[in-house]
């Protein structure tokens, strides 16, 4: 049975600037997606394709903590370099993503990587948070580091696609992702006229969000930029490309736990987030200038 389409959300009506680096438009929970609806997804925010000038000055997010979730940034176009208090730092460039665990506590800077700044160009990204089970809330802080080389691959025949599976199995096919809850986060690119099918359990939180192009999803019409949001009916996905079309498929077993967040605090009770500002300000997430 195909997975029934709840709604299908169009492109909130205007951006918002986080820092002065990332100019996105915020799903979830923005566009009227609750993040218990959608658990373990947190957050989905999309900085659609945007030029930026060339810049000396490196735009982007300044220090800031996180807590009780995890950060995943996938690049599609641009290059964005980032720094943590526990000495980490990388560049991740298109194709790649990064999946950080900050657990009990992290601080963090992200910005555009110095060569693409000084160029500009295009720029198109995905900022998701991802839940962490109450009993991974205070995991040491870490990160993953996926290339586009290391992405499983599902090559669609004809050389009609391909499904790079970050986290989960996408038909037998592998992420590299490892994850605190089952979570299922796949890139697909689709040629005009391609089409691919999948299946995903149907008490799973699944959604699609349009990166670019058009399809058809399971009989109805997604255009660029709409968010179609599964109910949790049914369990086959059947995706035909209108147009060369790239997707962002999310799925996951939700958590059933309670969701008390404050900022980039996400934790199960108010006592935990008075207690995760304290750490916070006593400086036990160390120092990152």
């Amino acid at each position: 049975m195909n997975k029934i389409i709840e709604k299908i959300i169009p492109q909130p009506a205007a951006p918002g600037m986080v820092g002065d680096g990332f100019r996105v438009y915020n799903y979830i929970p923005g566009a009227n997606v609750p993040q218990q609806r959608i658990s373990p997804f947190l957050l989905l925010d999309f900085n659609a394709e945007v030029d930026f000038p060339p810049s000396e000055h490196l735009r982007g997010v300044d220090v800031h903590p996180h807590k009780g979730f995890e950060t995943v940034t996938i690049s599609y176009k641009g290059s964005v370099a980032h720094h943590d208090s526990a000495g980490n730092s990388g560049i991740i460039n298109p194709g790649d993503v990064q999946w950080m665990t900050a657990g009990a506590g992290i601080l963090h800077k992200e910005y555009h990587e110095k060569e693409y700044s000084k160029k500009g160009g295009t720029f198109e990204m995905v900022q998701l948070w991802v839940n962490l089970p109450k009993k991974h809330k205070q995991t040491q802080p870490h990160y993953q580091a996926i290339t586009k080389n290391q992405m499983g691959k599902l090559e669609l025949p004809e050389n009609q696609g391909v499904v790079n599976v970050i986290a989960g199995a996408y038909n037998g096919i592998s992420g590299p992702a490892q994850t605190y809850s089952p979570v299922n986060v796949f890139d697909i690119k689709l040629k005009k006229g391609a089409s691919t099918h999948t299946t995903l359990p149907a008490g799973y939180n699944t959604a699609i969000l349009v990166i670019n192009g058009s399809a058809n999803i399971n009989g109805q019409k997604a255009a660029e930029h709409n968010f179609v949001l599964f109910s949790n009916e049914g369990e086959e996905i059947d995706i035909k490309a209108n147009e060369d079309t790239v997707l962002l498929l999310l799925s996951g077993e939700p958590l059933n736990e309670p969701i008390v967040s404050y900022g980039p605090f996400v934790m199960n009770t108010q006592e935990e987030i008075v207690q995760a500002i304290r750490d916070f300000q006593s400086g036990k997430y160390g120092v990152l200038d």
